[in-house]
C-alpha cells in the first residue's frame, strides 16, 4: 500500500513538472521578438518600386508614378522623376504625404491621391510587399541605401520615362566625323507616352526656337531595346510614318543630355532636354508601365499604323 502511494506521488510530481515545462516552452515561443514595421521601413533609405513585380489590375496613382519611396519620421518622400534623382531632396525626392504604422499595416495619406492602407509582408531582408485590399493590388519594394543605389542603372532601366520627362529634346551638337544624312536636318525630338497613337515627333525648326511654337515635320513610333551584355547602353529606333527607319545607339550623358550614335553614317548627335516636367499631380497622366505592357502597347500602335 505504501509502495502504491509513493508511486502515485511520483507520477503526480512528474505530471506537475511536465506541465510546468510545457507552459514555459509556450511562453518562450510567444515571446519571440518580431521586428516592428517602423524599424523595417527605417532600415533602408530608399525603397525602389519594382514595377514589373506589381500584381493585380487596380491602380494607385502615386504608387504607379514613383521610382522610390522613403519613410522618414512620419513623412513620405518620393522620387517621381529620373531627372534630378540623387540630388533632389538630398536623394529622397519630394515630400508627397504622411504615413503611420499599426502592427504590419502601413497607412499613407498622399497629398493629392488621398488615403490608402496597405498590408505589409516581408519577402526577404530587403524586400517588402505592399498589398492594398480595396484595389486588390500589390507592389514590391526593394530596399537600398543612397550610397549603394545604382542611379545610372535606374535611368537605363526606365529610359522610356526619362525621354518623356522633357517637353522636347533640342539638338546641341553634331560630330564633325560621319557622313551627311537626312537626320542632320532634325533639330528637335519629342517623346510621348506609348498610348498616344504616335509616340515621337521631330522638327527641323532652327535651334533656339521657342518650344511652344515648333512645327512638327514628322511623326512615328519609337522603340528602345536592350544591348546584350551592356546594361548601360540602349538602342533607339525611330520608325517614321512615311520614311525609312533611323537606328541609333542611345546613351545618357547626364540627367538632361542624351547622345545618339548613328552607325549608318558614323555621326553622333547630342540632345538636351527642354521643358522639364515634374510629376506629382494626376493631371500629368504619367504612369510607369511594366516592360511587357510597353511592348504590347507598341505592337498595338504599330498595328494601327499599318
Amino acid at each position: 500500500m505504501r509502495t502504491i502511494k509513493l508511486l502515485s506521488a511520483y507520477f503526480l510530481m512528474l505530471g506537475v513538472f511536465t506541465s510546468c515545462y510545457t507552459d514555459v516552452f509556450i511562453e518562450d515561443d510567444l515571446a519571440t521578438p518580431v521586428v516592428p514595421l517602423s524599424s523595417v521601413l527605417a532600415d533602408y533609405e530608399l525603397w525602389y518600386v519594382d514595377i514589373d513585380q506589381t500584381q493585380g489590375n487596380g491602380s494607385i496613382p502615386f504608387m504607379d508614378k514613383a521610382f522610390t519611396f522613403s519613410f522618414l519620421n512620419g513623412t513620405v518622400m518620393a522620387n517621381n522623376n529620373l531627372a534630378g534623382i540623387g540630388d533632389q531632396g538630398s536623394g529622397f525626392g519630394i515630400e508627397v504625404g504622411y504615413y503611420d504604422v499599426f502592427d504590419y499595416d502601413l497607412d499613407i495619406s498622399h497629398d493629392i491621391d488621398g488615403f490608402y492602407s496597405f498590408e505589409v509582408s516581408l519577402l526577404s531582408n530587403n524586400a517588402i510587399e505592399l498589398y492594398n485590399r480595396y484595389t486588390n493590388t500589390s507592389y514590391v519594394l526593394i530596399g537600398y541605401q543612397r550610397s549603394n543605389f545604382d542611379y545610372d542603372r535606374l535611368f537605363y532601366d526606365n529610359i522610356h520615362f526619362f525621354l518623356q520627362e522633357y517637353a522636347v529634346w533640342e539638338k546641341i551638337h553634331t560630330s564633325l566625323s560621319g557622313t551627311s544624312n537626312a537626320f542632320d536636318a532634325e533639330n528637335y525630338l519629342q517623346f510621348l507616352p506609348v498610348n498616344s497613337g504616335v509616340n515621337f515627333r521631330s522638327s527641323q525648326d532652327p535651334r533656339g526656337s521657342s518650344t511652344t511654337n515648333l512645327y512638327w515635320d514628322y511623326s512615328g513610333i519609337y522603340e528602345v531595346n536592350n544591348v546584350v551584355n551592356n546594361a548601360y547602353l540602349k538602342t533607339l529606333t525611330l520608325d517614321y510614318d512615311y520614311f525609312a527607319n533611323e537606328y541609333f545607339e542611345l546613351s545618357i550623358l547626364d540627367d538632361a543630355t542624351i547622345a545618339l550614335y548613328h552607325p549608318a553614317s558614323g555621326s553622333e548627335y547630342r540632345f538636351r532636354g527642354r521643358g522639364y516636367i515634374q510629376y506629382k499631380t494626376p493631371s500629368e497622366g504619367k504612369s510607369r508601365l511594366k516592360q511587357s505592357e510597353i511592348e504590347q502597347n507598341i505592337k498595338a500602335i504599330k498595328a494601327l499604323a499599318l
